[in-house]
């Protein structure tokens, strides 16, 4: 079993900065994939970012060049550094591990964290 713990939400200003942490325990193997999602009030939950065993990263399309995801195998961690944060940001951000099937932003994920919340204000 996998336990993921995220750390470092917040409540920020537009414009703003946060970074999020999440820390793999367990039976996690660092060859793991592991991403980033997040679900808004009334929304469904969405991929934000994934980052691969080699530390390749990708990103939905509404972050990309403002956040960035990377991973410390050693430390079993994973973060979010979040730059230039808007409203439409806010929400509960899931760290998630272990890609079981299908693309990282739709596919079935086998551990969750149990989320950290981001709210942006303008």
């Amino acid at each position: 079993q996998v336990e993921l713990v995220e750390s470092g939400g917040g409540s920020v200003q537009a414009g703003g900065s946060l970074r999020l942490t999440c820390v793999a325990s367990g039976r996690f193997g660092v060859n793991e994939y592991m991403s980033w999602f997040r679900q808004a009030p009334g929304e469904d939950r969405e991929g934000v970012a994934v980052v691969y065993t080699d530390g390749t990263t990708r990103y939905a399309d509404s972050v990309k060049g403002r956040f960035t995801a990377s991973r410390d195998n050693a430390k079993k961690t994973m973060y979010l550094q979040m730059n230039s944060l808007k409203p439409e940001d806010t929400g509960v951000y899931y760290c998630a591990a272990e890609l079981t099937s299908g693309h990282w932003y739709s596919g079935r994920w086998r551990s969750w964290g149990q989320g950290t919340r981001v709210t942006v204000s303008s």
